[in-house]
């Protein structure tokens, strides 16, 4: 009886990874939605009820599984760069003539800049374990729950290899505008373009609505070294024998014809394909030659991203407004009348300063040219000055809007400020920095929920926040928070204090202090204490930190306000020193850069690369003739044939141990 059902659950298994493969990928559904649902419950039926025969591959795994509180971080081994950007045909032709001056064989392939999501998914033995969306290129989010309902991601690979690859998450046209049809029937909110659909729905906390939304993902990067392969093109075939459905591409060895065929794309081919692409990626094909030319801190000297250019639309200024923020920067706001742009409707747009009002000679009342900067971003361009009528000039006011202080411009720079730091528009940006994702993280705590706590006097400064436990019959009454809400935000509060020294000092919104920033100072000063007492000489001497940045922080520890915080988050027991790493300056690889390529034995690379570093060595991605050693294990791929080529010295596991 047993052999019978497992063999049921197996043929129906393969049943739907076939109707999955001919409807998402074929494009060609060979049953029907209603058959199809029922084998899907027989499997759900069957699984459940003979747990022993459950498998992480089956295809049931894509209904989504239960709520996450969070999303966990991924620190990447080796960073996700982004691409340096072109614009125009003299761009791509600069960045051939750097190439093909060092590398006259090179060749390239081009691909679609897709418009969604990037996420990396990584297979151990060919199983899906984890994916993560890119972040910011160093720690990206785990959402593998949710990338399981994805049905072109293959739960298992047609090998036994393991792998990470890169690849983007996207809602096909046609599918976007039922999701958005659907949503308007239930009254909620419409999503205001694909992109924003595929990324909202990747970073749901309950996988069962990723599930229900339409999701596709094309693969266009392999992550890792594949041995026998030497050309993109040919790790994309690769790729798609294991299972993947992976980014169109052509190749091409003459630059010109790539331009050619990018005009081709931006006025003909985008307009039909069925989902949205906002340029044209231009890689070199060779990966040897990719390992010669390396990359920058920001992104590979072998590939570019052409950026079409962004869509354009007039509207009217029916006004100017100013908003205040946290650091007391006033900022010109455009009103527009509502108009459709790029797949949403634009009605404010920022005019950054008053320097960028008066150059541009935008006035109150004037038709203007508006774009979406990236493609994402609404931008005035310029006044339609054959339109002008009675329009009116702006003038940045006297007095800060919110709170009617005196405002202040600095001789030589271009922002106004308000000087009171008490004004309600600043507490009100500074509380919500200081909650915000990348700062102390406190789910929950958004700007309409801080609104609600200062308009009712639950909070005033900051570190209010973490009294808040003591006001939990009033936090209940509060519009849009019941009882569980409250639950999970005070215990969100409570979490919060176990953020790094690094981020408490971002969430501090010190002016200049970025995540970067306050990641190399708390490097260099790892307590709270150290940092009160250095002075601007002692903090410029950090590579990567100037002056300005190093007086900001001696002026905000000066300040008594600022005093009584830091005192406070101490009281607290937030985090406000860094664990310190011990770095072995006398071992032989101390300054050392060293490459890590292949599977080592015993250590994954994650391992390897903390065990070097507290051996004072620098884990770099790419072999160059800086390089001092490579630490190779089986299939090492083409970084071990060049450090062979250089003379570098390759090294075992053992030796680094």
């Amino acid at each position: 009886m047993k052999n019978n059902i497992e063999a049921r659950i197996q043929e129906l298994r393969e049943k739907i990874n076939k109707a999955n493969k001919d409807y998402y990928e074929e494009d060609q559904p060979r049953i029907s939605d209603y058959d199809y649902d029922k084998l899907m419950q027989e499997l759900i039926t069957l699984e459940e009820e003979n747990p022993e025969f459950k498998s992480p591959e089956s295809p049931t795994q894509r209904v989504g599984g239960k709520a996450l509180d969070k999303f966990e971080k991924v620190t990447f081994i080796s960073p996700k760069l982004s691409l340096a950007n072109a614009f125009d045909a003299k761009d791509l032709r600069d960045f051939d003539r750097r190439i093909k001056k060092e590398f006259p064989n090179a060749t390239y392939c081009v691909e679609y800049k897709f418009d969604g999501l990037t996420v990396v998914l990584d297979y151990q033995d060919g199983k899906f374990v984890q994916g993560a969306t890119r972040g910011n290129g160093v720690v990206g989010e785990k959402i593998t729950e949710n990338l399981k309902t994805v049905k072109t991601i293959p739960l298992k690979l047609n090998k036994d290899v393991s792998l990470e690859v890169r690849g983007e998450v996207l809602i096909h046209k046609d599918a976007f505008e039922k999701l958005n049809k659907k949503r308007e029937e239930q009254e909620k909110s419409l999503f205001a373009n694909p992109r924003n659909a595929a990324a909202g729905s990747l970073r749901q906390l309950d996988s069962k609505i990723s599930a229900g939304r339409p999701l596709d993902i094309f693969i266009f990067n392999p992550e890792t070294d594949l041995p026998g392969i030497k050309t993109h093109s040919e790790a994309l075939a690769y790729l798609k024998s294991l299972g993947f459905k992976v980014s169109p591409t052509k190749e091409f060895s003459n630059i010109d014809d790539i331009i050619i065929y990018i005009d081709e794309v931006a006025h003909g081919i985008r307009q039909e394909l069925s989902f949205e692409i906002d340029g044209m990626v231009i890689k070199v094909n060779q990966f040897q030659i990719r390992e010669e030319l390396g990359s920058t801190t920001k992104s590979p000297r072998w590939a570019i991203a052409y950026k079409f250019a962004p869509e354009e639309a007039q509207a009217v200024v029916k006004a100017i407004t100013v908003q205040v923020g946290r650091t007391g920067v006033l900022t010109p706001v455009a009103e527009l009348t509502p108009t459709p742009l790029a797949g949403s409707i634009i009605s404010r747009a920022t005019l950054h300063n008053e320097d960028y009002v008066k150059d541009k000679d935008i006035q109150i009342g004037d038709t203007v040219i508006i774009r979406k900067a990236g493609d994402v971003i609404p931008e005035v361009v310029k006044p339609v000055l054959e339109k002008r009528n009675q329009s009116q000039e702006f003038e940045m006011p006297e007095y800060c809007p919110v709170c009617g202080s005196e405002t202040f411009r600095v001789p030589g720079e271009a922002a106004t400020r308000c000087l009171n730091l008490d004004c309600p528009a600043q507490v009100f940006g500074r509380i919500v920095h200081f909650a915000s994702r990348d700062a102390m993280d406190i789910t929950g705590l958004g700007s309409s929920i801080i609104k609600q706590l200062l308009d009712n006097n639950l909070i005033s400064v900051v570190t209010d926040i973490y009294d808040l436990h003591e006001q939990k019959e009033s936090l209940v009454k509060l519009e849009k928070l019941g009882e569980k809400s409250v639950d999970n935000l005070l215990a969100s509060i409570e979490n919060s204090k176990k953020q790094p020294f690094e981020k408490v000092i971002y969430a501090l919104g010190i002016p200049l202090v970025g995540e970067r920033a306050a990641r190399l100072i708390t490097n260099e000063f790892n307590s709270i204490e150290k940092l009160e007492k250095a002075s601007v000489e002692d903090i410029a001497q950090i590579n990567g930190i100037g002056e300005k940045i190093a007086e900001n922080l001696v002026d905000f520890f000066k300040t008594d306000s600022n005093k009584a915080i830091i005192s406070r988050l101490k009281e607290e027991g937030l985090n406000l020193k860094s664990e310190s790493k011990e770095v072995n300056t006398n071992s032989e690889f101390s300054g050392k850069k060293v490459v890590i390529t292949g599977t080592l034995p015993n250590l994954s690379r994650k391992e390897a690369k903390a065990l070097l570093e507290s051996k004072g060595a620098q884990v770099t991605g790419s072999v160059s003739k800086k390089t001092d050693y490579v630490l190779a294990g089986e299939n090492p791929g083409s970084k071990y044939d060049k450090a062979k080529n250089l003379g570098i010295p390759i090294l075992s596991e053992d030796d680094i141990k």
